[in-house]
């Protein structure tokens, strides 16, 4: 299988605006480059794996990445994120019969892949120098961000309310996805997002009162 990533460059032809949050919803969602059905998707996987597989990074590996780079809040651990929910994927896809394949929920199964690699991340943190720094790599985005603030601003949050509210408004989930990935109530899963933005609004409102 050829690399399914390639350089890092490939995350950073899309669109990002992080900065609607106090007045609105937070918007931080990066634009897929395929607008192939899941169903369309799922056909191609049954009919021929690779190009069916090509299919399925080109719908949802920005919005992996997006919202792994909130959560771990750098850009090489979300990228090695990305690369790797889409790798197990790969393998998983290999053992599957048609049915199995036909049953899936892409971009559900694809999240609990990638929110458990975020987790496993979060319990064993990386040395920080020994990446590029957040601001020499967002200068590279389209939109540049003021990254290291959001991680600051969304680190305040419970790890609940911050997976709630990343996944909800970052990766542009449904709620009942997000009860499905994490496997926690709807209810539970509104209740985060809503305590995690006003959270984000109060920290807003503090910072421009400065």
């Amino acid at each position: 299988m050829k690399s399914i990533v390639g350089s890092g460059s490939c995350y950073r032809n899309f669109s990002i605006d992080c900065n609607r949050l106090v007045r609105g919803t937070v918007l931080l969602v990066m634009k897929a480059r395929d607008a192939s059905t899941e169903t369309e998707i799922k056909q191609s996987l049954v009919a021929e794996l690779d190009l069916g597989f090509t299919m399925l990074v080109r719908r949802y590996q920005p919005g992996i990445y997006s919202g792994a780079r909130r959560l771990t809040h750098r850009h090489e651990d979300a990228e090695e994120v990305a690369q790797d929910t889409f790798l197990r994927a790969y393998r998983a896809l290999g053992g599957y019969d048609n049915n199995r394949i036909h049953d899936l929920r892409l971009r559900a199964w694809l999240w609990t892949i990638a929110l458990n690699l975020c987790r496993d991340r979060a319990a064993h943190p990386r040395n920080e120098t020994a990446s590029l720094s957040e601001g020499a790599n967002a200068a590279t985005d389209e939109t540049p961000i003021d990254a290291a603030s959001w991680n600051r601003r969304l680190a305040r949050l419970s790890v609940d309310q911050r997976n709630a509210v990343v996944l909800r408004h970052v990766a542009d989930l449904p709620i009942a996805e997000i009860a499905e990935i994490t496997g926690r109530p709807e209810g539970t899963i509104k209740a985060d997002v809503s305590r995690g933005l006003d959270r984000l609004r109060d920290t807003l409102a503090r910072e421009e009162l400065k």
